[in-house]
């Protein structure tokens, strides 16, 4: 096979975004669709960014999905806040496409593009959480990306972090999970009750910057949940970076983070919150898709 380049696609909960990436991590090319609220909608529309990014120069294909994954059979678990579920993905879509095809939960594919070429580059042990539609998690141990048994770990948005706590979003049928604390979601739920039906978490990071007070401490509250979990992933995988992304995350971050850091240092034990640093990540909107490229070079080289 000719081709040098990957398509990376990562689906998110209101779109999907693919690019095709060098093994150096430059996006040459990019494309954007909107994400669809049925499977067979949203699989065609998977087909066809990849169709409209894909020529001679492209070797493989890889996709970062929101939901958990078996790496052993490429199958597809249900996810909460897209209609994928249950679906055997990595071998319809190799089929469909005819090139190697990689898969991975869509923040182990961020994380993965943050450590190989943004903010965690050189670090061994790195957590990361994406705060957007929803809270992700990826999770770099050792040197090497960890997903667990089956490929389907690391679901960091889903720890309790209060007992029968809020519901949380979309198909989870948990309480008190982070990501019910913590999402662009969860800030435009908290503005709505406090400015009015027609406020969002958009609205609401906007008034924060204009100096509304209200407004700060809604996400001063926000960003003291995502501390009480960071204090439990320093403390169970004691990394060296506890990276933050995702659309919400690097928006409102100059009010979650020094909350968060706040409460993490609270809740962290030494030595290990006297070693992590809270970053924010580098790679913006691309980290998903670079990271998905990423996935897809794995699946080629394994080839």
């Amino acid at each position: 096979m000719s081709g040098t380049h990957a398509i990376g696609v990562d689906l998110g909960g209101t779109k999907i975004l693919a690019g095709v990436v060098t093994r150096e991590g430059e996006v040459l090319r990019r494309h954007e669709r909107a994400t669809p609220d049925t499977q067979d909608a949203l699989l065609d529309e998977l087909d066809a960014a990849i169709e409209e990014l894909r020529d001679d120069t492209v070797a493989a294909v890889g996709l970062g999905i929101p939901a958990p994954i078996d790496q052993r059979s490429g199958r597809v678990y249900p996810a909460v806040n897209t209609p994928l579920a249950n679906i055997d993905l990595r071998d319809r879509m190799a089929d469909r496409h005819r090139l190697p095809t990689g898969l991975d939960n869509d923040a182990n594919a961020a994380c993965i593009a943050e450590w190989r070429v943004g903010s965690a580059r050189g670090a061994t042990d790195v957590v990361m959480l994406t705060l957007g539609t929803g809270c992700g998690g990826g999770l770099i141990l050792n040197g090497r990306p960890f997903r667990g048994s089956t490929g389907a770990g690391v679901e960091l948005g889903h720890v309790v972090i209060v007992h029968d706590g809020r519901p949380c979003q979309g198909r989870c049928t948990g309480r008190g999970h982070l990501e019910a604390y913590v999402t662009g979601v969860a800030a435009t739920a908290a503005a709505r009750e406090a400015f009015g039906p027609a406020a969002d978490a958009h609205r609401l990071v906007r008034l924060a910057n204009e100096g509304d007070e209200t407004a700060r401490e809604i996400l001063a509250d926000i960003g003291r949940h995502l501390g009480s979990g960071m204090g439990s992933f320093v403390n169970i995988f004691e990394p060296q970076l506890l990276v933050v992304g995702g659309g919400f995350g690097i928006a409102a971050w100059d009010y979650l983070i020094p909350a968060a850091e706040e409460i993490l240092d609270r809740e962290a034990l030494q030595p290990m919150k006297d070693e992590v640093r809270v970053v924010r990540a580098e790679l913006g909107t691309a980290a998903g898709l670079i990271g998905a490229a990423f996935v897809a070079f794995e699946a080629l080289d394994e080839e």
